[in-house]
């Protein structure tokens, strides 16, 4: 896939509008750390104000050029026992214009050992802000990070018996109280106190009900027996082939996961599977997607790895060089693309 890197600011981003499929990046975290060039301080850093009227601009001129929605990393840092809270002015100041958003999602990551000093508790995770137009997104795959669900309608431990205990979905009761003193399991003489279908009877119930075009409107009550008794004739709940991961992004963490020895050339570069969920979920194979603040390269890497195209725009030359030479010379952990190449928008 085709990638670039070059210079240039994310409140002025070199691109048509609607011009690619997904922004991703993060940005600078107010005056967390100095952003230097040669020695010399770029002036990025801000105090709270500050860094929500910036974002709030660099937001607009992101959400220009992106055809789906832009989504930024960040948090807001402690200073003198007192939260500076910068994402939820920007996500505030947003709305109040009339800006869209979807719910924000966290990503989990370990913090530093001995942060949240001696009274209050450790930063484990950040912010993952959604900014978006009124409406729909044009392409989504909100669930290519997720799983088959991990219990079958009903959940475990679901229903009560008669004698008050609880058992799963298939029969299984068995507990502490079931055994002898030798261990040995009891036979139980309670009963369910409703019919418990097996496993094979809930399946084909869902097969039929998803054949017949049912199971997809009605809200979950007793989502592990048939409503027979329901005029309809539905299935209160057909659980999905792959369930919603959501919005809580977990990330192993550390400098082996960021998906290049040479990441920690920036000063805060973020592991590839946080970059890796969102470029699968809402980039569509074969679009693109661009970071305004692309540091190490994660995002572009990512996005050329699992299909897409990628821009990487930082302010600082010394981080395009360093993009660069991360898609010529990848950690062994993330696929070998091709040399890096002009990208067709700019020429």
């Amino acid at each position: 896939m085709s990638h670039l890197f070059a210079k240039a600011d994310a409140a002025a981003i070199p691109l048509p509008d609607q011009s690619v499929d997904l922004v991703f990046g993060s940005p600078p975290y107010t005056d967390a750390r100095l952003y230097l060039e040669a020695g010399i301080d770029l002036g990025i850093s801000r105090d709270t104000d500050g860094w929500v009227a910036w974002m709030l601009a660099a937001t607009e001129e992101a959400l220009r050029v992106s055809r789906g929605c832009v989504v930024w990393i960040a948090w807001g840092p402690t200073r003198d026992r007192n939260y500076q809270p910068a994402c939820e002015g920007l996500m505030w100041e947003w709305f109040k214009r009339g800006g869209s958003a979807y719910r924000p999602c966290f990503w989990h990551r370990v913090g530093i050992s001995g942060s949240g000093g001696d009274q209050w508790f450790r930063a484990d995770v950040e912010y993952a802000m959604c900014f978006k137009r009124s409406g729909p997104l044009p392409w989504t795959d909100n669930t290519a990070m997720g799983h088959p669900p991990k219990w079958a309608p009903g959940g475990e431990m679901s229903h009560r018996m008669s004698d008050g205990t609880r058992c799963n979905q298939w029969g299984g009761h068995e507990n502490q109280s079931d055994r002898g003193p030798d261990g040995v399991l009891k036979k139980r003489t309670v009963k369910p106190s409703h019919r418990i279908e097996t496993r094979a009877e809930a399946g084909g119930r869902r097969k039929a009900a998803v054949a017949q075009g049912l199971g997809k409107t009605m809200s979950p009550r007793d989502s592990s027996v048939w409503a027979e008794g329901d005029e309809r004739g539905e299935w209160n709940y057909v659980p999905p082939a792959i369930a919603n991961p959501g919005c809580l992004i977990k990330t192993t963490t550390g400098g082996g996961q960021l998906g290049w020895d040479g990441a920690h050339e920036n000063e805060a570069p973020f592991p590839a599977e946080l970059a890796e969920w969102f470029v699968r979920s809402l980039c569509p194979p074969g679009g693109t997607v661009l970071d305004p603040f692309s540091g190490s390269g994660t995002t572009v890497s990512v996005a050329n790895a699992h299909g897409r195209h990628g821009i990487g725009l930082d302010l600082r030359m010394s981080q395009c060089r360093l993009g660069t030479r991360r898609l010529e010379r990848p950690h062994q952990i993330v696929p070998r693309v091709q040399k890096a190449e002009h990208f067709p928008l700019f020429d």
